[in-house]
């Protein structure tokens, strides 16, 4: 029999089932009666009945008698409180899964942080390097817009006035050309492609001189193709009658040179060395020179000195192109 049929509200309860299965062998109002004392007594039990204590005593009276090596019958276990499940590990895979690289500890000593400073160093470098290019070159093309605009009303002036130009030209030997006048000049300009900054790279300047008159010499055997080869390096125009012998063979040659002369200057920009180069063609004497001037050099005063130079007038041109 459990403790609970052996508890006082136990008998209670079976003495109540017994009496009303004895319900027909009594008499009715002496059931009744009893009934009623039953019933009473029971909601008093009930009243007084505390279920909680009840059912932890029927627990402890449970786990003493069945559960093995724990004789104490007044053990209290603390009630667990659910939890929410573990995740259950992953199923391992046939191939392991290669682990994560360790995370990368960057410190004065890392040589990426190394060449993280090296790399902005650099980077300030280039900075500065593209500023200060980009600085020069607008000065360069600020100095060739400067020579284009003199030099185009330059010429315009003297395709009016056509002066003369006090300049001797020493050809060879005792032959020179002179007392030559400006016939006529021309200015012009080359830019970049619109890709490249459509920067002026290029001013040309060219002019022609003559006289009246042409010069007339000789030349024998050898010096006959040499001297022929000189006067087409210095553009001057010439007609040459060559005698041969009864071998073919050029003995003498007859030079008539006429008293005209090309001027030429080129205005070239050099972006890569910061500079503009002045390259000229029969300026000063026959032949080419070069000039390399700082664009800051090119100002009015400069450019008044190359007209002077031109114009075979006293000038300052060299004192300034060296500035």
């Amino acid at each position: 029999m459990s403790t609970f049929e052996n508890s006082e509200t136990g008998q209670a309860i079976s003495q109540a089932i017994r009496a009303k299965q004895e319900r027909r062998t009594g008499g009715a109002s002496s059931l009744s009666d009893d009934i009623a004392a039953l019933e009473a007594s029971l909601l008093a039990d009930i009243e007084a009945f505390d279920l909680d204590a009840a059912e932890r005593q029927a627990r402890q009276e449970q786990n003493a008698g069945s559960a093995a090596g724990m004789p104490d019958p007044n053990l209290v276990f603390p009630e667990l409180v659910p939890s929410m499940p573990a995740a259950r590990p992953a199923a391992k895979s046939a191939t392991p899964a290669a682990a994560p690289p360790p995370p990368l500890q960057l410190d004065d000593s890392n040589l990426l942080n190394q060449l993280r400073q090296q790399a902005e160093l650099r980077q300030r470098q280039l900075h500065a390097e593209m500023a200060e290019r980009t600085s020069l070159n607008d000065a360069i093309d600020r100095g060739l817009k400067q020579v284009f605009f003199y030099l185009h009303e330059f010429v315009q002036q003297l395709n009016i006035v056509k002066p003369v130009i006090p300049r001797s030209y020493p050809l060879i030997e005792s032959f020179v050309i002179d007392s030559l006048a400006w016939q006529e000049g021309f200015a012009d300009y080359r830019t970049q492609s619109q890709s490249s900054g459509a920067m002026v790279e290029l001013v040309s300047f060219s002019c022609q001189l003559a006289a009246p008159g042409n010069l007339r010499l000789e030349r024998d055997g050898p010096a006959v193709e040499r001297f022929s080869k000189l006067l087409f390096d210095y553009g001057l125009q010439f007609d040459c009658k060559e005698f041969k012998n009864e071998r073919r063979y050029v003995e003498r040659a007859e030079f008539t040179i006429r008293s005209q002369l090309a001027i030429s200057a080129r205005w070239r920009a050099d972006f890569d060395n910061a500079c503009i180069v002045l390259e000229t063609r029969n300026l000063e004497r026959l032949g080419s020179s070069i000039h390399n001037l700082r664009p800051g050099a090119i100002d009015r005063s400069l450019l008044d000195e190359f007209g002077r130079l031109v114009l075979a007038q006293p000038n300052r041109f060299r004192e300034l192109a060296r500035r």
